[in-house]
């Protein structure tokens, strides 16, 4: 569909909840249908990228949530996220099916979702429907969740563990292993 969300200057998609609740009152006066979809999105990849062409296919408005540092921190562990928040919003911000850009501080984007009411909820397939958190709000409210799916071998994580091994291959004298 066709981006049908108001024209912005470039950096101009991060906003506050606040400010996408105020959009949304306008959105829905519109007939408008906004998409919602959330995620780390610390090391971007194909899967992600289809994931949010997908999304922008089921309406009119993509809005995407990030969990914040802390919140990454505590789901993926110490090193993560690889790119701070700030940097995660403007790479993100380049995508040109993404419409607006939010964050969150809780492990999960239940608060944003019930105050939202997406019309229609993604996620990936490493999703099951009945794990999807805000599913239940969205479809009272009469929205639908929809999953994309997976596309194999492109997780964040399977990455990383890809570049380590390639690293310490190409790197023989590092990590405790001597060559021959």
């Amino acid at each position: 569909m066709r981006n049908k969300a108001a024209p912005r200057m470039p950096g101009q998609k991060v906003l506050p909840l606040k400010a996408l609740l105020r959009l949304r009152r306008q959105w829905r006066k519109k007939g408008l249908r906004v998409v919602f979809t959330n995620g780390c999105f610390d090391i971007l990849h194909a899967g992600h990228i289809r994931l949010f062409r997908e999304a922008k296919k089921q309406g009119d408005v993509l809005i995407v949530a990030l969990n914040d540092d802390q919140s990454v921190r505590r789901l993926k562990g110490p090193s993560r996220p690889i790119f701070p928040l700030v940097e995660r919003w403007e790479i993100l911000e380049a995508i040109e099916s993404i419409d607006y850009l939010t964050s969150f501080a809780e492990d999960t984007p239940q608060k944003i979702i019930a105050a939202l009411l997406p019309d229609v909820l993604v996620k990936g397939g490493d999703w099951k429907l009945e794990e999807v958190v805000g599913r239940k709000e969205v479809e009272a409210a009469g929205g639908r969740v929809v999953i994309v799916p997976y596309l194999k071998g492109h997780s964040s994580s399977s990455i990383m563990r890809r570049v380590a091994r390639l690293y310490k291959k190409a790197q023989p004298g590092r990590f405790g292993h001597r060559p021959g």
